[in-house]
């Protein structure tokens, strides 16, 4: 059976639980990779809603296991309030593992990321303050603290203590604020040691095993393709990889394990946080798409950035994951418009670009090159098949696919999980 990855074309937020959702049962293990409670995704199951940020979509359907791989950043305190709110809720949360290899995020981490971003002023980058920066940071400066460290209290105390000999002189002498006490981080992190004894194991020998047995495993990626520490656009993206090299990396299953690439962009284009946007309306428009799209984050609740569909970057995103399918996502918040602009390229001071410039400074003054394509008044939220979308809909997106890079093979036509229209069977 496949390994198959979910990423977002865009800047995240792109609704990659719907894309998901048409997996379904289908799917036996859902595998968080990257990223940490940085990026949350809403899931509507009924009349039910759950906005989850650090665990794997899949802990909502029965009979799938769930795991976080050594590749995620890990706030225990976060982890434990949403198992507890899930139990709450009637979910099966017991399923859960977690990988010994994956880093902790701690009060240190999350106390320097407010304070830095803070210090930066107009320079911010726009970090959701949770502290996943500085614990990837001190992953790849080798003085982390991993999920297996808490079995070990010696360990565990060694390695706070390294890590804060150097931080809390950054704190007090930099950032006047007090010492972090390695006995309080100690303490807290021990407390989670019970919580974690059932569902920490080698979730690399656990997937492989997975992939032995014939079974699907799903790989889903926080953020999205343009908030890659590699590929997006940097400095403005989050301390990760979120396309598709980082599934192997992020859960030791070799890249030719993975044959099915799913990436899920939305009709429309939205960011959070500071950066680039070539797209972005400031106008009625944007502020017509926020409202119909609903666009808040799920993490942090801030309004999004709106702006129209951004083909270039819909085409870069295929290229960088080797897209095999899109999900359209968010198709039904168009509906009422008299116009649709695409941007199909764009104005680097007098010069046309096709595709997405490598140069940082040339994207930040990029400005859309527009076609339009005709609106519909139609309410579409009952479409089940692309004859049943109107007409100017279905030219819609036959338009996108053709300059997107890869086949849309799967529309949103609503928040709900069955407004969808399905056009090839993406395990096919």
């Amino acid at each position: 059976m496949p390994a198959v990855l979910i990423t977002g074309a865009q800047w995240g937020d792109e609704g990659k639980g719907r894309a998901t959702d048409l997996l379904g049962s289908r799917v036996d293990y859902v595998v968080k990779f990257n990223g940490g409670n940085n990026a949350g995704h809403t899931v509507v199951v009924g009349a039910e809603k759950y906005a989850l940020h650090l665990l794997p979509s899949g802990i909502l359907t029965p009979g799938v296991t769930p795991v976080i791989s050594n590749g995620v950043v890990v706030d225990l305190e976060v982890l434990r309030g949403e198992l507890e709110a899930l139990g709450g809720r009637g979910v099966d949360v017991s399923r859960l593992k977690v990988s010994a290899n994956a880093h902790v995020i701690t009060a240190y981490h999350r106390t320097l990321d407010k304070v830095t971003e803070r210090f930066l002023g107009k320079r911010q980058i726009g970090t959701t303050g949770r502290g996943i920066g500085p614990a990837y940071a001190d992953k790849i400066n080798r003085v982390g603290i991993r999920i297996q460290d808490i079995f070990d209290e010696g360990i565990l105390r060694q390695k706070v203590e390294a890590a804060l000999e150097f931080k809390n002189q950054v704190l007090v002498k930099i950032y006047n604020r007090r010492a972090i006490s390695a006995d309080e981080v100690v303490e807290d992190l021990l407390s989670y040691r019970e919580m974690l004894e059932p569902m920490v194991c080698d979730t690399a020998l656990l997937l492989h095993e997975a992939m032995q047995d014939d079974k699907t495993v799903l790989f889903e990626a926080g953020q999205a393709t343009m908030l890659d520490i590699d590929h997006g656009t940097y400095p403005f993206v989050t301390s990760s990889n979120a396309t598709a090299g980082g599934a192997s990396t992020g859960s030791g299953l070799p890249p030719h394990a993975l044959d099915r690439v799913i990436s899920v962009v939305k009709a429309y284009t939205t960011r959070v946080g500071a950066g680039p946007f070539p797209t972005e309306l400031f106008d009625e428009s944007g502020d017509y798409l926020r409202k119909q799209g609903f666009e808040f984050g799920t993490t942090t609740g801030r309004p999004r950035r709106c702006g129209w569909y951004d083909a270039p970057m819909a085409r870069y995103a295929a290229r960088i994951n080797g897209v095999t399918d899109f999900v359209l996502t968010k198709l039904d918040v168009l509906s009422g418009l008299k116009t649709i602009p695409v941007c199909v390229a764009y104005d680097v001071n007098g010069v046309r670009h096709d595709e997405m410039p490598v140069n940082q400074s040339d994207f930040h003054h990029a400005k859309p090159i527009y076609e339009e394509f005709p609106g519909w008044n139609e309410d579409i939220s009952g479409a089940r098949r692309f004859e049943d979308l109107p007409k100017n809909a279905q030219d819609y997106i036959i338009a996108l696919e053709g300059m997107s890079g890869s086949r849309i093979s799967a529309v949103g036509v609503g928040p709900e999980r069955d407004q969808v229209v399905v056009l090839h069977d993406l395990l096919g």
